[in-house]
């Protein structure tokens, strides 16, 4: 049986106090849910000591939303594995496309991120997707294949055990548009097939494959049923416990 999950990205939203009174708020609501669903919030790095203790004894995960591509020493402004652990993570988004469109990330440096984030003992939640001029040139199949064959490819069976991936159709987030149904589903199904070619069918039939573009309480249900989605990488509606909640309660 696949692992069923909804994390919560809150992005650079809410100041310490506020993202613990959020945090609370998960934790209260949190035993609605069904023990077959994983929750995981990945609050902004100034949180997560503060967060953390909050989480602690709940259902509820702590994530980051990206490390450093170094172990540690004169990288100012990074964020190294080990401290993210010390913190009390136990996963880190990486990859995000607000990541690779505004601070440039590349596949490469994923791998390495990848790489340092499975030796610290991170799971890790690796997002790909196609922005909005791929997706009308009709070439987000080859795109989002691409990126998971560039980064997933160096690893082995064993690493895909702590990696869940994240599709974000780009040209949804954030925009009020959301992928079909149908249309999110054709792509998990890839990503599943491109696991396979290299992991073998079993493999890709365990791997977690997260749906990320305005999931939102009223669609994820629907979204959810579909045969690849196995739970989502929640941007805005991550921000009220009620609606994060809301998600879960659709499987």
């Amino acid at each position: 049986m696949r692992k069923k999950i909804v994390a919560g990205n809150w992005k650079m939203n809410t100041t310490v106090s506020e993202g613990v009174a959020l945090a609370k708020a998960v934790v209260e609501k949190a035993g609605e849910v069904g023990k077959g669903v994983g929750l995981i919030v990945a609050p902004p790095f100034t949180h997560l000591v503060s967060v953390a203790e909050v989480l602690k004894g709940s259902k509820v995960a702590l994530s980051a939303q990206n490390c450093a591509d170094h172990v540690k020493g004169a990288y100012t402004g990074e964020v190294a594995v080990d401290m993210l652990k010390d913190a009390g993570c136990s996963w880190t988004i990486l990859g995000h496309s607000e990541r690779r469109q505004y601070y440039g990330e590349t596949d490469e440096k994923l791998v390495e991120k990848v790489k340092l984030a499975l030796e610290g003992g991170l799971g890790v939640i690796l997002c790909v997707g196609e922005n909005l001029d791929e997706r009308e040139a009709g070439r987000h199949f080859d795109v989002v294949k691409q990126q998971v064959k560039a980064v997933l490819y160096n690893f082995s069976a064993e690493d895909m055990k702590n990696i869940v991936i994240a599709y974000e159709p780009v040209w949804a987030i954030g925009t009020g548009k959301t992928a079909t149904a149908a249309q999110a589903e054709e792509i998990h199904a890839l990503i599943r097939k491109t696991l396979a070619e290299k992991f073998g069918a079993e493999l890709a039939e365990e791997t977690t494959i997260l749906y990320g573009g305005s999931c939102k309480p009223s669609n994820a249900k629907e979204l959810f049923a579909e045969k690849d989605i196995d739970g989502g990488l929640i941007g805005g509606a991550s921000l009220k416990a009620e609606d994060f909640i809301g998600i879960a309660l659709a499987f």
